[in-house]
């Protein structure tokens, strides 16, 4: 097997160590917020508005409620469709805190549904068999920013007449079936925390298509105020307003949504350095009988937002955790996406969960870690980190 070029000095002044993910950011972002900052406008003004016009347009969606976090915006949109206590919502156990959290602050259920192994996104059979009369919603996770499978999980939601609120904190830029994600379902639920392919700092977005479902999203984001409190501090509005119904305090600010537009107008390029690391992580890799390399699907656009790879059964001595112990001594800031949901003590605790719930989650969770991957990874601490990874690989081999 051909050994990669020698690697370089670790990038961003790290002192030999390759961070997991480092945000991509320059003079644009700076000058932006700071121009935000001088404006006068440190809540959700202007640039708010012309960040949700934007990234509405970039995923092709008719609406775009900006918000503080993908937490927020999963919240939001559950609420908006009705969810409510003694509902069942159906998931992915594959998946961070977050996604559960959004479904039981309603006091609603989350049902888990077990993935593909191949794609670690839910199975839209297991999604079938878990529909019961309680059912209400679907939310399915676009993992490492691979579509799910959203036909046939479209048309389950249609024939039990379920929503569908996309979880896709990993996928802006990912695109299925020729649409990007981002307008194919009831709404799509978009992360910009600092390490997403499009950072604010904090941040998240729900676009969609619903006029009524956005004018309540956006309600619920600011307390439950009418309408017309938003414009309550300009020339246009008045000081006079309404609760209409209890609400929330998620809207973002403009010097977050400053940051925003300063990401967007390089996205392109972000992604498509993404994707050059990706094919390059592959190239390097491919020859290994120790790792499988992440999964492409025909018709999907991949966002690349994180590269997972998964050990092999029975090649190595060690198992994935000794591995990432012994990566990060070696100076690699690898990490794990992620431990399954239901097997943390808040849901053992709460639902009664035990190992073995879900199979495929357990088996492909334990095995999988995540490289670093983003913008400003140079090829030649990429080279750094594949060497470590062969090298490992060669000395703990069975």
């Amino acid at each position: 097997m051909p050994r990669p070029p020698r690697a370089a000095r670790a990038p961003h002044g790290h002192r030999g160590f390759i961070p997991f993910c480092v945000p991509y950011t320059d003079r644009r972002e700076v000058e932006g917020a700071a121009q935000a900052i001088r404006s006068g406008w440190l809540t959700t003004g202007p640039r708010v508005s012309r960040f949700e016009s934007a990234v509405r347009r970039s995923v092709g969606a008719r609406h775009a409620v900006a918000v503080n976090s993908c937490t927020a915006a999963m919240h939001l949109s559950l609420a908006a469709r009705g969810i409510k206590e003694g509902d069942e919502v159906i998931t992915s156990p594959y998946t961070f805190a977050a996604t559960g959290e959004a479904i039981l602050y309603l006091r609603a259920r989350p049902v888990f549904a077990d993935i593909i192994s191949a794609t670690l996104n839910i199975d839209p059979h297991a999604v079938e068999r878990a529909v019961t009369r309680r059912t209400r919603a679907i939310v399915p996770v676009h993992i490492a920013g691979l579509p799910c499978d959203m036909d046939p999980l479209l048309d389950i939601a249609r024939r039990h007449r379920l929503a569908i609120i996309e979880d896709a904190a990993h996928a802006l830029g990912a695109v299925y079936g020729g649409r990007p994600i981002g307008s194919l379902s009831d709404a799509t639920c978009l992360s910009f925390y600092a390490t997403k392919n499009l950072a604010t700092g904090e941040g998240g977005m729900v676009t969609l298509n619903d006029r009524e479902m956005a004018d309540r999203i956006r309600r619920l984001s600011l307390h439950g105020l009418s309408r017309d409190a938003w414009k309550r501090y300009t020339r246009a509005g008045s000081w006079r307003y309404d609760v209409v119904e209890l609400g929330y305090k998620y809207n973002m600010t403009d010097v977050a949504a400053a940051i925003g537009l300063a990401q967007l107008s390089k996205f392109r390029d972000m992604q498509a350095k993404r994707l050059r690391l990706a094919r390059r992580y592959c190239a390097l890799l491919g020859q290994s009988d120790t790792y499988e390399l992440p999964t492409e699907l025909p018709g999907s656009t991949h966002a690349w937002h994180l590269y997972v790879l998964r050990l092999r059964s029975g090649v190595l001595r060690i198992e994935r955790d000794r591995l990432l112990h012994l990566l990060r001594a070696r100076g690699i800031g690898a990490s794990v996406h992620f431990l399954p949901l239901h097997l943390h003590s808040f849901y053992r605790r709460t639902f009664g969960y035990t190992a073995g719930a879900f199979p495929r989650t357990e088996a492909e969770s334990a095995r999988a870690l995540s490289l670093p991957l983003y913008p400003g990874l140079s090829t030649r601490a990429q080279d750094r980190v594949v060497e470590v990874l062969l090298d490992l690989a060669e000395r703990h081999r069975r």
